[in-house]
């Protein structure tokens, strides 16, 4: 993992903080961040939030030859998986320091301390047994990734179930969850790994650091127990000399972690398994907080419908009955008015006034129309006498003939004076006919 490395300023803040007994997020020393559990709608599929770090763990499980120096035993495989969706640093496909000692710690949290019963997972000796895998994914890295992968580990093998088999001389034969109910696994004890974080040579000891305190901690102690105080495993890495009285103050902070933690479990097992019985709503999308903006949920509010006739008929009797009456039109304007079902086409007239206004107003824009038609026919024919009066040059030279046409100014267009009495003659025979074309219709 290729983390950016913090500055000086920023270590020595950290450092400072620590010598004064202060951490980040407002913690003691000893304090346990909170440890939040969400079960899928598959068995064996469960989210554990530490804090902002984030673990989803999955058990599958399928039938395989067993193991030649132990054919009654089941197998157990765990995978853990850092992807770079969790943290920037993280490389996929590549097997990092962190990622070989986070593994070696799971199999020896979960395997070498037989808290699974392996004997019980043997359907023919020799031939068939069951192979238990765990896969772990971190999802968001905020420090301490073995206590949540360890916590998830054992939560998602508590809730998982195995189909139920039967044998019959060398016939197996493999139920369906519909034919009879899945089987669990059989597990001894949880165990349970707390880490401890030590800076300036052992002088300070943090419980359950954080990504910003792990980067500044000269080593770390992780202990795995159960609740009946049984030390699973224990590793000490960072290179950092402790003596018995921190190893014992550690192993007594341990015991109180894990057994809060293991109530917690089995709360969370017992409430989901109550859920699933009474057929209610389970898996992730149910685990998500009403308080935020992107869960839109509202409480059923109870609704009588024993009186639901009797008060429509009250509601009805009280209602006024509609009016059989048409509305009638309203002209807000000449020339406008209403047209709809029920009401009569009733456009207004124009009123004398105005109809004398428009048929002036045509009569005018109809004459000027004229007089500019007749300027353009007198201009046209002075055009085509002026060319017909235009010399004509022919050279005498032999090669070539020549034609010379001398321009001449052309004249210009002169307004054509009227009679103002023939106008007005004109515009009463316009409008006259006018008025006999709109009798006619």
């Amino acid at each position: 993992m290729k983390a950016t490395p913090l500055s000086n300023c920023e270590r020595r803040f950290l450092l400072r903080a620590i010598e004064e007994r202060k951490r980040l997020d407002g913690r003691q020393c000893y304090d346990y961040r909170n440890v939040r559990i969400s079960f899928g709608a598959d068995y064996g599929c469960c989210i554990v939030e530490l804090g902002k770090t984030r673990v989803l763990a999955q058990v599958s499980c399928e039938l395989v030859p067993p193991k030649p120096n132990r054919p009654t035993e089941g197998i157990l495989f765990f995978n853990l998986e850092l992807s770079p969706m969790a943290a920037p640093g993280f490389e996929p496909g590549r097997q990092t320091d962190l990622l070989v000692k986070l593994n070696r710690l799971i199999e020896r949290c979960l395997r070498n301390s037989k808290c699974i019963d392996t004997e019980s997972l043997c359907v023919v000796a020799g031939e068939k047994v069951w192979q238990i895998r765990l896969d772990l994914h971190l999802l968001n890295h905020d420090g301490n990734i073995i206590d949540a992968a360890s916590i998830a580990g054992i939560v998602a093998l508590c809730h998982f179930r195995r189909p139920d088999v039967s044998v019959q001389g060398e016939d197996v034969t493999v139920y369906t969850p519909e034919e009879r109910d899945p089987v669990p696994l059989s597990i001894h004890h949880m165990p349970i790994c707390v880490s401890f974080a030590f800076f300036q040579q052992g002088t300070y000891l943090l419980v359950d650091p954080s990504e910003r305190e792990e980067r500044v901690m000269d080593g770390v102690l992780v202990i795995a127990m159960n609740k009946h105080r049984e030390i699973c495993t224990m590793q000490s890495s960072g290179g950092i000399m402790l003596v018995k009285d921190q190893v014992l103050r550690c192993s007594k902070i341990t015991a109180v972690k894990v057994a809060e933690i293991t109530e917690l479990i089995q709360k969370a097992l017992e409430n989901d398994q109550k859920v699933r019985k009474e057929g209610g709503k389970f898996g992730f999308a149910e685990s998500i907080p009403n308080q935020k903006i992107t869960a839109f949920k509202m409480e059923s509010a109870a609704v009588d419908t024993n009186k639901v006739e009797e008060q429509a008929e009250e509601i009805i009797m009280k209602a006024e009955p509609p009016s059989e009456a048409s509305a009638t039109p309203i002209l807000h304007t000449p020339g406008t008015a209403q047209i709809g079902e029920g009401i009569e086409n009733s456009w207004g007239d124009l009123e004398e006034s105005d109809r004398e206004e428009v048929v002036e107003e045509e009569g005018e824009s109809e004459a000027t129309a004229f007089e500019c038609q007749k300027m353009e026919t007198e201009d046209t024919s002075t055009l085509v006498e002026a060319k017909r009066d235009e010399p004509i040059v022919v050279s005498d030279s032999e090669e070539e003939e020549v034609v010379i046409l001398e321009p001449q100014e052309l004249p210009r267009k002169t307004r054509m004076q009227t009679n103002p009495k023939q106008e007005n003659a004109s515009k009463r025979a316009f409008n006259k006919r006018r008025r006999k074309k709109r009798a006619a219709r």
